[in-house]
């Protein structure tokens, strides 16, 4: 039984042909074309990649975010890593569950925020790093591509070396069919042989001027490129400190917000119990100034009453 029938093959989501299980994507379970025909997009509000299933929808937000936003609405800031992403409560989801699994959060080594969790396992670090869910995603992703730069040099390094030797056996076959017209042409004049003949210099020499222009020229530009590279290297990596600064900078200006509308809050809070309690204190007097005003009333109708009477029942003098 031959290797290829004793492999297990697997359905593409999309277009249903069957392929190897390391050439379907991770998550959609598509193949290699139908992942060029449709590009992968990251999250607007959990920041997870995901592969757009169809042209004519090209939102970015995610399956579970777009079930989220439509059972609990637009989410908030999450309190650990700042993504807008929690849908309840204070934190993701993300962030929820790492808490729930490996406990309180700590400091990222790389953003230098409170968003990580120790895992205890240096196997799941990244370059022995403690690092918090977006940055070992933007780690990983700057890996990959300085991998894929290195095969391609290492493609280009090989794909040289062959040329040179294929050059090489040209030469040398160039050299053999020169020696071969030299013998059958031993009466033929000098001049002769050298108009037949006028690249036969070229390739028998291999340190002519030609060629030691274009290894000169070569050499300027893998040294220009290589500057290239390190100016972009060295802008990549003031962006990223930059970045970092601006994380930080949101997180304190934030924590320094809430602080300030917790102190609001309790202003507010004692004001109000003041204001009721003086309104408690108006509302008592009120009611004894109402007290004493009938009380009053009634002794002066008392009063009246008792004046009126006693002028009535005098007796009459003869």
């Amino acid at each position: 039984m031959s290797s290829a029938t004793s492999t297990a093959l697997f359905a593409c989501s999309r277009c249903f042909s069957r392929h190897p299980f390391e050439e379907l994507s991770p998550g959609e379970q598509l193949c290699k074309e139908c992942r060029g025909s449709f590009p992968v997009v990251k999250c607007t509000y959990c920041r997870s990649e995901f592969q757009q299933t169809s042209k004519s929808n090209t939102s970015s937000i995610c399956k579970k975010c777009e079930a989220n936003v439509k059972a609990y609405g637009k989410p908030t800031a999450c309190e650990y890593c700042n993504i807008i992403a929690a849908f309840i409560g204070n934190k993701c989801q993300r962030c929820a569950n790492s808490e729930r699994k490996y406990g309180s959060a700590v400091t990222c080594e790389q953003c230098k925020q409170r968003c990580a969790f120790d895992r205890h396992d240096d196997s799941k670090k990244v370059d022995g790093k403690l690092l918090c869910w977006l940055c070992t995603q933007s780690l990983k992703r700057a890996l990959a591509r300085t991998k894929q730069h290195l095969s391609s040099v290492d493609k280009h390094k090989h794909r040289s070396h062959k040329s040179k030797n294929s050059h090489k056996e040209k030469r040398k076959s160039d050299s053999m069919k020169g020696n071969g017209n030299d013998i059958s042409m031993g009466d033929v004049p000098l001049e002769k042989k050298s108009k037949l003949n006028p690249l036969q210099g070229l390739f028998s020499d291999p340190n002519s001027s030609d060629h030691v222009v274009a290894m000169t020229q070569l050499k300027e530009t893998i040294a220009s490129l290589q500057k290239k590279v390190q100016q972009k290297e060295m802008e990549l990596l003031s962006k990223d400190k930059l970045i970092t600064e601006l994380k930080a900078q949101h997180h304190n200006d934030t924590t320094d917000l809430r602080i300030e509308m917790k102190n609001k809050e309790r202003l507010n809070e004692t004001k109000f119990s003041l204001m009721n309690s003086k309104i408690q204190n108006l509302l008592k007097e009120v009611a004894t100034l109402s007290k004493s005003a009938k009380r009053n009333n009634k002794n002066v109708k008392s009063l009246t009453n008792d004046n009126s009477g006693s002028g009535t029942d005098s007796p009459s003098t003869n």
